[in-house]
């Protein structure tokens, strides 16, 4: 299938590894211009010195550390050197695990201003070409734990929540425009942050990461953890000319994770 990517230029948070790289990577296979964002100019430049040759050339650097106040602009002037943005996807860091009757008030304001302030400012600064253009793609990652909270992730369930509830209003507004809003949830994937969250959870258990691993794997229905490469695939087909009708959603990458409907 053909997306119609080869004319877009896309912006991509969170895209020196995980989930961000393996979205700018599968953009890159579409044949989009990519503008990729982190904290790490020295992990930019190695996720680009990695890539394919010929999507090397399409693939350009905004190293920007989203706690900076003035990390939007800074990101989104950097992204404009390069066209006007088509497709954005929010991708932000996710909070340290712990439990809600321990988490303090002044932590998720900390945790706000890297996780929501800065998406939105970008979001609500970018909508305004894409609407001009009339066309435009909006992805923001979020996480199965909007739908089905996560144990010890109080302060992610919880903001990722306000990006669901942000974006789903923005996406009635604009969809006249020719762009869509949409939040992608990905479940157990084979990412940092998921080995991340594994260890903590041998620690707390004194238990060994790979029986967590085993134990995680078993209550999904899939009976793994997903790879990288296919939650990259999904979003791509988001971003693409063919999803232009599929806007407002919340849609799972989790192996079937999630048991409501």
């Amino acid at each position: 299938m053909d997306l119609g990517l080869a004319d877009k230029h896309a912006l991509v948070l969170g895209a020196s590894q995980g989930l961000g790289l393996a979205t700018a990577r599968a953009l890159l296979a579409e044949g989009a211009c990519v503008t990729l964002s982190a904290r790490s100019p020295e992990r930019l430049s190695a996720a680009r010195d990695a890539l394919p040759a010929e999507h090397r050339i399409r693939c350009f650097l905004a190293p920007a550390d989203l706690a900076d106040a003035d990390a939007p602009r800074r990101i989104i002037d950097a992204a404009l050197l390069n066209g006007p943005v088509d497709i954005l996807v929010n991708n932000t860091g996710g909070p340290p695990p712990g439990l809600p009757s321990v988490t303090s008030a002044d932590d998720v304001a900390i945790q706000f201003d890297r996780m929501v302030k800065p998406v939105l400012a970008l979001t609500i600064e970018l909508v305004k070409g894409m609407r001009e253009r009339q066309w435009g793609r909006i992805l923001t990652i979020a996480s199965s734990g909007v739908v089905q909270p996560i144990p010890h992730l109080p302060v992610s369930n919880a903001l990722r929540s306000t990006l669901v509830g942000f974006m789903k209003t923005l996406a009635g507004e604009v969809a006249p425009d020719g762009v869509t809003v949409n939040v992608l949830l990905p479940g157990r994937i084979a990412t940092a942050r998921t080995e991340t969250l594994d260890a903590a959870a041998a620690q707390r258990s004194g238990r060994s990461v790979a029986d967590i691993g085993r134990e995680s794997a078993a209550t999904i229905p899939a009976g793994r953890y997903g790879t990288v490469e296919e939650f990259g695939a999904v979003a791509a087909f988001l971003a693409g000319v063919p999803a232009g009708y599929v806007t407002g959603s919340l849609v799972r990458v989790d192996g079937g994770a999630i048991r409501s409907v």
